[in-house]
């Protein structure tokens, strides 16, 4: 292929983007098949089919027709946001619920405190790392969220489902609830730690913002539950359930809401109700699976390998990667034991966390824009932000590669020593 060709493809790229949607489609679904002949999942598979086009290896896909994309990604995370949602039925949380809730809050509260003094230490073992103290507390409540969309779309992949299943989904959802709730409180200490005033107004912003997303997503099942009475055929059952999920994740965004609260919400609501409202989730099924591809790809796209480029970030990248793996097993297995549980799902419901994605990205850019920030950035230490960033990044990057084949490890062995 000479120059030419290549910018060719590029500009056809850029003017069709039906005709990018199809080859992401195409190239995730080939590089899948290929990672499966080597025991690696579909998933990790396509990540790798996004990395191979990004901006920032071979360059195919453009900064530019990136950015086009993310409509695709926020759609992809109201339909994942709902499955979660359905497995808060109100007969599995009075069966898990007091579980789940005890394992959450030790995987939280150890996660952050393990992660916060191992940054410190590697800050005093490893000078040239330079983690001030504020950031070690960014990075530990950032190693508390996990991906949803990974453990979803592969728990989806593997046709899954038991007690095992119930208790990884319950404690990855409320996680992440409980998480995004906190982060806010973080950053507004991190913040005034840094010398900046006046940022108090975040933790208020971040409570309202949970508590309207749950109130918007639980309050707009009603009329949905409406219509779905009145639907007897699968088709437009399925043209119903697509159209609403599409509307109540663009209503989100518009208002500044959650789209993955509001959508848990709603499919945590719509599932309370009797056996033909779950039709709607079952209508999904033969739907979601392209879009799950293509957002995974999409995922690959956005990875800059670049951070493996400087030493002082690969060295705290690689320790944070190392202290957040062993608090998120460690922790789970912990909680796991104190409630009791079965010794499978003790030692496997750890492996199934360690995901790292969206959630911890969008707390990057958070940090990044942040106006409370502006002051720092015209300052020597606004070095160790970038460095913290980086090394925020470089997780994000191993972890989607390798959290996959963890948890198809995790539920394999756990759902079958359970059975």
């Amino acid at each position: 292929m000479n120059w030419e060709t290549f910018i060719e493809i590029k500009r056809l790229l850029a003017d069709h983007p039906l005709f990018l949607l199809g080859l992401l489609l195409l190239l995730g679904y080939g590089v899948g098949k290929l990672a499966m002949r080597v025991r690696l999942p579909e998933i990790t598979g396509f990540i790798l089919a996004g990395l191979l086009v990004s901006p920032y290896t071979t360059g195919i896909v453009s900064y530019e027709i990136n950015d086009l994309l993310h409509v695709l990604t926020e759609v992809a995370i109201g339909f994942l946001a709902l499955t979660i949602g359905a497995e808060f039925s109100w007969k599995k949380l009075k069966r898990i619920g007091p579980d789940v809730a005890v394992i959450t809050a030790i995987t939280i509260v150890g996660t952050f405190l393990i992660v916060m003094f191992g940054c410190w230490g590697l800050n005093r073992l490893v000078p040239a790392v330079n983690i001030g103290h504020p950031y070690a507390i960014l990075l530990a409540i950032i190693a508390c969220a996990t991906a949803p969309a990974i453990i979803v779309a592969e728990i989806h992949h593997m046709r899954a489902h038991g007690r095992f299943v119930d208790y990884l989904f319950g404690v990855v959802a409320m996680t992440d609830a409980i998480t995004v709730a906190i982060f806010g409180l973080a950053f507004t200490v991190v913040v005034n730690m840094l010398g900046d005033v006046g940022s108090y107004s975040l933790i208020g912003q971040s409570v309202r913002e949970i508590i309207m997303s749950v109130a918007v997503g639980g309050i707009s099942a009603f009329p949905l539950i409406f219509i779905l009475q009145r639907i007897p055929h699968r088709n437009e059952l399925l043209i119903i359930t697509i159209g609403y999920v599409f509307v109540m994740t663009g209503f989100a965004l518009a208002l500044h809401l959650s789209p993955l609260l509001t959508n848990m919400a709603l499919g945590a609501t719509l599932v309370q109700f009797p056996a033909d409202r779950h039709r709607a989730f079952r209508a999904l099924e033969s739907f979601t699976p392209p879009i799950y591809a293509l957002f995974f790809v999409i995922a690959g796209l956005e990875i800059d390998p670049r951070v493996f480029t400087n030493p002082a970030t690969l060295t705290a990248g690689g320790g944070y990667i190392l202290l957040r793996g062993l608090a998120r097993y460690g922790t789970t297995w912990w909680g796991a034991r104190i409630r009791g549980l079965s010794i499978p799902i003790r030692r496997n419901l750890g492996w199934c966390t360690f995901s790292q994605g969206g959630i911890a990205l969008g707390f990057v850019l958070l940090i990044q824009t942040a106006p409370g920030l502006e002051t720092l950035r015209a300052t020597p230490g606004y070095v160790n932000l970038t460095v913290m960033v980086n090394i925020v990044l470089m997780s994000i990057f191993v972890n989607e590669l390798i959290s996959p084949i963890l948890l198809r490890r995790g539920v394999t062995r756990g759902n079958e020593m359970e059975s």
